[in-house]
């Protein structure tokens, strides 16, 4: 039997104003290629599932208008999509269903409306993919493939079971950067957050030998790797990840993350995160003022608790050698029109490396979707194609939905300038010679 494992990988947004402007502004253009050029862990570790004697297959589709022939050989096709790409998913997913070809469907989006996804699949995966798949193939090998393969509500697929994934079936020399998962989920419920946290109910790790094999498997195929943590939100369990990156310091890679802004409390974690090969991390500071960021976590508003504490923890971070990359989400309900301007003078002040700024966007199974949708406020439901991060399809509260496109579009053009991004990197030279911070913002 072959399998034919196939990613959507491709993200472009529905605005043409974007495509033609937005989309070709610096920093766009530079997260758009680290997430393209990213192939899917989750794929990859179905691969190192599948059972040797079978035949395994990888392929990425980035855009349906360049790529119109898709492999016919296969005896059974698995597809993973973001929200943004699913309709093309399913197109996919139709033609191989029109072969006789069964198709499963899986990830994020499909756990969230799984009786919209099996109007175009054989099959669907509810929840995390590795305890089910091998159920799957086995009632593939069958012929007796079950409408959906639910997890059990509570429970939760053990990192220390994870397999190494399939690295080897992919060519390296599209990638910039290969991931690796040291933990899953997230302590944090933000509302707009359409991340692992929906797959999984509580936040766990892989031991750190796990990642390690990973890491070392890596090596043997790409001697100078540059990896990415597939997580949610590294560095919650910290005496943890104190000891992972004690054992990367001898593996010699360099690395990137996504985190929150606690990190910059522990100083030892901060040096052993630089001395490990730490090039950069990524934390969501979502709202320049407090305003915005009331209610945007929703267990104990933790993000609003932390914003005193913003500008000098991003100095201490970047005092350490780490570049920040501070993403700001436009449209939140305290946000007006004012925002704009306030993100770029607080870019501006802080100094952050880069910026990433994308607008409020409801998921499908998040609570922002559906309060928005209690609310009458999202403009064209099931539009998922405008899940992109920058299409707005939404009424935020104080502005228009065209005031908050044109204001990102505005924002892109200040943020990126090649003199703006010149400047924040000298402040961040001039940090690591003035190495001070206020203890008093941690307290």
């Amino acid at each position: 039997m072959k399998i034919g494992l196939i990613a959507m990988s491709g993200v472009r947004a529905q605005s043409e104003e974007l495509n033609r402007v937005g989309l070709t502004l610096p920093g766009f253009v530079e997260r758009r290629q680290v997430i393209a050029s990213m192939p899917s862990l989750s794929l990859l570790t179905l691969a190192a599932l599948t059972p040797p004697y079978l035949d395994a297959e990888y392929l990425e589709i980035k855009d349906l208008r360049e790529q119109q022939v898709f492999p016919d050989d296969y005896d059974l096709v698995a597809i993973t999509s973001f929200s943004a790409q699913i309709l093309d998913a399913y197109r996919v997913a139709d033609h191989y269903l029109a072969k006789g070809i069964p198709v499963v469907l899986g990830g994020l989006h499909v756990t969230a409306l799984p009786e919209e996804a099996k109007a175009h699949a054989s099959s669907v995966i509810i929840g995390e993919g590795e305890p089910l798949w091998p159920s799957v193939i086995r009632d593939a090998e069958r012929g007796q493939l079950q409408p959906f393969y639910n997890q059990q509500p509570g429970q939760w697929f053990d990192l220390a079971d994870a397999p190494i994934p399939s690295y080897e079936l992919l060519k390296l020399d599209k990638y910039n950067r290969l991931t690796v998962q040291t933990s899953r989920g997230c302590p944090h419920r933000c509302e707009f957050c359409a991340s692992s946290i929906l797959l999984t109910p509580k936040y766990h790790v892989k031991p750190v030998e796990r990642v390690l094999e990973e890491i070392r498997h890596i090596k043997t195929l790409w001697k100078h790797p540059f990896i990415e943590f597939a997580d949610d939100n590294s560095f919650v369990m910290r005496e943890h990840y104190k000891e992972l990156l004690r054992e990367l310091i001898p593996e010699r890679i360099r690395w990137f993350t996504e985190t929150d802004i606690s990190v910059a409390e522990d100083e030892e974690l901060l040096e052993l995160m630089r001395e490990s090969g730490c090039q950069q991390i990524l934390i969501g500071l979502e709202s320049p003022h407090a305003s915005g960021l009331d209610g945007v976590e929703q267990r104990r508003n933790w993000k609003l608790k932390r914003f005193p504490t913003y500008e000098a923890a991003i100095e201490r971070i970047q005092s350490h050698g780490i570049t920040v990359n501070g993403c700001f989400i436009l449209g939140l309900d305290g946000h007006t029109p004012e925002i704009f301007d306030e993100v770029y003078k607080f870019v501006e002040r802080t100094g952050l490396y880069e910026v990433q700024i994308t607008v409020q966007t409801a998921f499908p199974g998040t609570p922002l979707y559906a309060r928005l949708k209690a609310e009458a406020r999202i403009i064209e439901d099931g539009r998922w194609d405008k899940c992109t991060l920058f299409d707005v399809n939404f009424v935020p509260t104080h502005m228009t939905p065209e005031e908050l496109q044109r204001g990102l579009v505005d924002l892109g053009r200040r943020l990126y300038t090649d003199e703006f991004r010149a400047d924040r990197r000298r402040q961040f030279k001039e940090q690591l010679r003035n190495t001070w911070f206020t203890p008093a913002a941690f307290a």
